[in-house]
């Protein structure tokens, strides 16, 4: 079965960096698109980032020049470095993989809290 395990998530205080790790297991990790996605409490989970199999990344404004989406095949790892951490950047952050078009499936999610 596919699975997704999210880790790195952790308290760090406004102006900090965390680096998320996404580790996919169960399918072809190079032939899939991968996204992380973020949801604070009481509101709706927002894409994050994207980064394509062919390795291209994609942002929200939000995080632009502040998050760097990576991939790693041969660890079969994508991974989200997070700098200039901002107290609103706190929420669940969740690892996301296109299987096949109509196919996804989600991690569990990692929490990330940024203190000011």
């Amino acid at each position: 079965q596919v699975q997704l395990v999210e880790s790195g998530g952790g308290l760090v205080q406004a102006g900090g960096s965390l680096r998320l790790s996404c580790a996919v297991s169960g399918t072809n990790f190079n032939n899939n698109d991968m996204e992380w996605h973020r949801q604070a409490p009481g509101k709706q989970r927002e894409l994050v980032a994207t980064i394509t199999k062919g390795n291209s990344a994609i942002y929200t404004d939000s995080v632009k020049g502040r998050f760097t989406i990576s991939r790693d095949n041969a660890k079969r790892t994508v991974y989200l470095q997070m700098n200039s951490l901002k107290p609103e950047d706190t929420a669940v952050y969740y690892c996301r993989a296109w299987i096949r078009v109509g196919f996804d499936k989600w991690g569990q999610g990692t929490q990330v809290t940024v203190s000011s």
